[in-house]
């Protein structure tokens, strides 16, 4: 009984300290303006600069990153590499994506109960009649039902059922047909293309300082799919604003640029950690899978979470690209690892990062 007594006093006080310096945060927040400000003084916030300053070492000898930022309430604590090189992002276009959305379904550009049939989709060999029945709500959330081979890697096609034995929206898979539809879906409702949408909507108005238009680019095997994927090149720095953003609720300085509603709804766990494992075999040989799916974004649902992350999501690419909200401690994360090299940084040591960044409170 003292043992449980312990351990609850013990996960009392981090909830405390978590609540006291979220507090303070909340009453220092500031927004960056062309660069990211480094903060003058961390110890203010309850970080160890000696413990900060370990993560470098970390970062060069357990990590193939190629940049780092870690924001707190909006000034930097940490900058590690090259972080204004501009480079793919893999799958974190996606959470992007669902960012995009939000605007449009709250001015009712784009309703998410509407049908793959009513949007008039239909794909290389045609969609059968139960697949066009899934909403763009079921796209969304990789819901859909529809068992199509996506025109790019990276999803999980392997894991696919039968064609049309399951309902749309009763089954989750993580697959990029239906991430991709979801951007042509966006482009068809909207008349926007999307990286135009994303320069206007975001990107210019919260100040990325690598924006590259030019470098914003489709693709994918049309053999195989009519739906591109809609691939991403960031730098670091634009990334860590982009999950500023999120951490802010969608409002940058007095302008609301997401509605606050729909980062609340894309953060919600829409499949769970376990469904999951009902799923994909896989999970129960990676214990360092942690997350529940959102609406394009991984939400921190595992048992025995340490309490930091309770209400954290991230969005997450292939060969290491994160962008990582921590609300409970007011901070953003935001690590790439340059997939040109040909090297990655996984979870596990992206997860120890993290855990080291959790360390460095005094």
């Amino acid at each position: 009984m003292k043992i449980k007594s312990k351990n609850l006093l013990i996960v009392l006080a981090l909830l405390t300290t978590s609540f006291h310096y979220y507090s303070h945060a909340q009453n220092h927040i500031t927004y960056p303006e062309n660069e990211w400000e480094m903060m003058e003084d961390v110890s203010d916030f309850g970080w160890s600069q000696e413990k900060i300053n370990q993560l470098y070492r970390y970062a060069i000898d357990s990590t193939n990153a190629t940049g780092i930022i870690v924001i707190q309430s909006g000034k930097m604590i940490y900058d590690y590499g090259d972080t204004h090189e501009i480079s793919y992002i893999a799958s974190v276009r996606k959470s992007l994506l669902s960012m995009l959305y939000g605007k449009y379904v709250e001015n009712g550009t784009i309703h998410l109960n509407k049908t793959l049939s009513a949007l008039n989709i239909d794909d290389v060999g045609g969609l059968l009649e139960t697949e066009k029945k899934a909403t763009i709500f079921d796209i969304l959330t990789s819901r859909s039902g529809v068992f199509h081979p996506a025109s790019n890697p990276g999803g999980n096609e392997w894991l696919f059922p039968e064609r049309g034995s399951k309902e749309p929206g009763t089954y989750f898979i993580y697959n990029n047909w239906d991430f991709n539809v979801a951007g042509f879906i966006f482009e068809q409702e909207t008349g926007k293309n999307i990286y135009d949408a994303f320069e206007s909507d975001i990107a210019m108005k919260i100040g990325f300082q690598q924006w590259d238009r030019s470098k914003q680019k489709k693709s994918g095997n049309t053999t195989k799919s009519r739906f591109k994927a809609y691939h991403f090149e960031l730098s670091t720095r634009d990334m860590a604003r982009v999950g500023y953003l999120m951490l802010r609720k969608g409002k940058w300085k007095n302008e609301q640029i997401i509605p606050a509603s729909w980062v609340d709804k894309i953060t919600t766990i829409t499949t769970s950690y376990e469904d999951m494992y009902e799923v994909d075999p896989r999970l129960k040989d990676w214990p360092w899978w942690k997350w529940g799916q959102g609406i394009m974004w991984r939400i921190w649902d595992t048992p025995n979470l340490s309490p930091e992350f309770k209400g954290a999501y991230t969005a997450t690419g292939n060969q290491g690209q994160y962008i990582t909200i921590i609300p409970s401690m007011d901070i953003v994360i935001a690590l790439k690892t340059k997939s040109i090299y040909g090297r990655r940084t996984n979870k596990e040591a992206y997860e120890r990062f993290l855990n080291k960044l959790f360390d460095a409170k005094k």
